[in-house]
C-alpha cells in the first residue's frame, strides 16, 4: 500500500470510564460534620509507610514538559520602494503576527501545566487519605470517605478538562506550523522575482533565517504539547479505573488490591524498557506493510494507514509494528542530513497519528535509515 502525506491533526479520543458513586445510589452523599483539614498530607505519609500492601495506590502523574517557547523576534528593515521590498514588509508583518500567536500559545500552555500540577497534587493527597482510612478499617459507605471520593473525582475531572484545552492548543499550534511553512515558501520564492535591489535580497535572507528558526520553535512546541496530551490522557484513563475500585472499597468499608486493568497492562508490557525507539530495527528481507511517500505537500494518508493496521490487529491483536524513517541517500553530506531530519519528523507525525487511532505507544518502535533507491522522504511501516 503506497500513500503520500504531510500533516496531521491532533485530536485525542477520551475514555468514557468514570468512577461509580460509592454511596450505591443516586442521592447525594451526606457531608461530614468535620472533615480533617490536614488529612491529605498526614494520610499520604501513612500510606507510604504501609508499603502499598493491599492499598489502591494512585500512580505517579507523568511528567509534564518544562520548555518555555519564546520567539526570538523580527529584525526591522527599511522599505526600498520596489515590489520585492513591499513583499518583504508584508512578510515581516505576517511573521510578527505568527510569533505573537506562538507567544500566546506558549502562555496558555504554561498556565494549563500549572493547573494540571495543582489538581494532581490535590487528587493524590485525597486518595492517600482515603487509602489510609480504609487500611485501618471503617464503616461501609463512610460519609467522610464519600465526600473525599467526590473531591478526588472532581480533581480528576478538572485534569481531564485541562487536557482537552491542551489538545485544542495542539490544533492551534498545528495552524501556526502551516503558516510558518507558507512564509518560508514565500520568502524563498521572492528571491526569484525580478526588479529587486541588493538591499531587498539582504532583508529577505534575514527574514528567511528568522522564519526557519520560528519553524523549529513551532515543531518543538507541537511535539511537547502532543507528548503532554498523550501521557496525561493515559494517566487519567488509568486513574478512572482506580477510582472505580476505590468506590467499591468505600461501599464495603474494606480495602482492595490494585486495579486488574493495571495488572493486565503490566503483564502485557513486561520485558519492555520504555525506550523501544532507541533500538536498531533490522528490516532486511522484510516487505513493508505500508509505504508512505512524502512527495507532495498535503495528501491524506491516515485512512489508508488505519485500514492497514486495523486489518492486521483483527488477525493478530498483540501485533507490534516497526516504523522506519527512510531518507534518500543521494546528494552531499548536508543534503543527506537535511533529508534524514525531515524523514524523522515525518516518522514522528505518523507515530502521533497511530497513537491518535488508539495504538499504544509501547506497540510501535521507531528507527531511521537511508536508501539509495529512495527518491523522496518515506516512512515504512513493518509488522514485526
Amino acid at each position: 500500500m503506497f500513500v503520500s502525506a504531510c500533516s496531521f491533526t491532533e485530536d485525542t479520543l477520551w475514555p468514557s470510564l468514570t468512577g461509580e458513586s460509592p454511596t450505591g445510589g443516586d442521592s447525594q452523599a451526606a457531608k461530614p460534620a468535620a472533615a480533617p483539614a490536614q488529612a491529605g498530607g498526614q494520610a499520604m505519609a501513612r500510606a507510604s509507610q504501609q508499603g502499598g500492601q493491599g492499598i489502591i495506590v494512585a500512580q505517579n502523574p507523568p511528567p509534564l514538559g518544562t520548555s518555555n517557547f519564546k520567539p526570538s523576534g523580527v529584525t526591522p528593515g527599511q522599505a526600498t520602494g520596489t515590489f520585492v521590498g513591499k513583499k518583504v514588509v508584508e512578510l515581516r508583518g505576517e511573521l510578527k503576527k505568527l510569533q505573537g500567536s506562538i507567544s500566546n500559545n506558549n502562555g496558555q500552555l504554561q498556565g494549563l501545566r500549572g493547573k494540571i500540577v495543582g489538581n494532581s497534587q490535590r487528587y493524590h493527597g485525597t486518595i492517600a487519605a482515603v487509602n489510609a482510612r480504609l487500611q485501618v478499617g471503617t464503616t461501609p459507605g463512610n460519609p467522610i470517605l464519600v465526600q473525599q471520593f467526590n473531591s478526588a473525582q472532581a480533581d480528576l475531572d478538572r485534569i481531564a478538562a485541562d487536557i482537552t484545552l491542551m489538545n485544542a492548543l495542539a490544533g492551534r499550534v498545528t495552524n501556526n506550523s502551516t503558516m510558518s511553512s507558507f512564509l518560508s515558501e514565500s520568502a524563498r520564492a521572492s528571491f526569484a522575482i525580478s526588479g529587486a535591489v541588493d538591499e531587498d535580497h539582504r532583508q529577505l535572507a534575514i527574514l528567511e533565517d528568522e522564519v526557519n528558526r520560528t519553524d523549529v520553535l513551532i515543531a518543538r512546541l507541537l511535539k511537547e504539547v502532543s507528548n503532554d496530551v498523550r501521557r496525561q490522557t493515559n494517566y487519567v484513563a488509568t486513574e478512572r479505573a482506580n477510582l472505580n475500585l476505590v468506590s467499591a472499597a468505600i461501599r464495603t468499608g474494606e480495602i482492595f488490591g490494585g486495579s486488574l486493568v493495571n495488572k493486565a497492562l503490566v503483564s502485557a508490557t513486561s520485558g519492555q524498557n520504555g525506550n523501544i525507539a532507541a533500538r536498531p530495527i533490522n528490516t532486511t528481507g522484510k516487505r513493508p506493510l505500508v509505504v508512505i511517500r512524502f512527495d507532495r505537500t498535503k495528501v491524506a494518508y491516515q485512512q489508508a494507514l488505519y485500514h492497514a493496521v486495523s486489518r492486521v490487529l483483527e488477525r493478530r491483536p498483540t501485533a507490534v509494528f516497526d516504523l522506519v524513517a527512510v531518507a534518500p541517500a543521494a546528494g552531499g553530506t548536508a543534503r543527506k542530513a537535511l533529508n534524514s531530519n525531515k524523514a524523522r519528523r515525518h516518522a514522528e507525525e505518523v507515530l502521533r497519528a497511530l497513537i491518535e487511532m488508539g495504538l499504544p505507544p509501547s506497540r510501535v518502535a521507531v528507527s531511521a535509515k537511508t536508501l539509495p533507491s529512495a527518491k523522496t522522504n518515506e516512512v515504512h511501516v513493518y509488522l514485526r
